[in-house]
């Protein structure tokens, strides 16, 4: 895959998973105060994983490195790390949605 391609996909991808982390905090601030102690961990996380994702993904495209095959390992790790939360945060907010983001 090309490299401006892949900065276009993921690009997208990070909008579809911005909306997903307003939803998941829409009905975080719906739970109680214990629950949301409970899930706050998760949604800081998902929050750094989107942040450090936008400044890799920013990175590639503005530097267009010839390899960028490190740079994209760390971006694939990080969005599996993103999904996993994603999903156990859902699940304990009792809302359980599938992930319908590709990827």
């Amino acid at each position: 895959m090309e490299l401006n391609d892949y900065c276009k996909y993921m690009s997208m991808e990070l909008t579809a998973w911005k909306a997903k982390m307003y939803d998941v905090v829409r009905r975080v601030d719906k739970l109680g105060t214990a629950e949301k102690e409970k899930v706050l961990a998760n949604v800081e996380d998902l929050h750094m994983l989107v942040a450090e994702m936008e400044d890799r993904v920013d990175k590639l495209t503005k530097e267009c490195p010839t390899e960028w095959s490190p740079i994209k390992k760390e971006i694939d790790n990080a969005h599996v790390d993103m999904r996993s939360k994603y999903e156990n945060t859902m699940a304990y907010i009792g809302k359980a949605a599938p992930v319908s983001i590709p990827g």
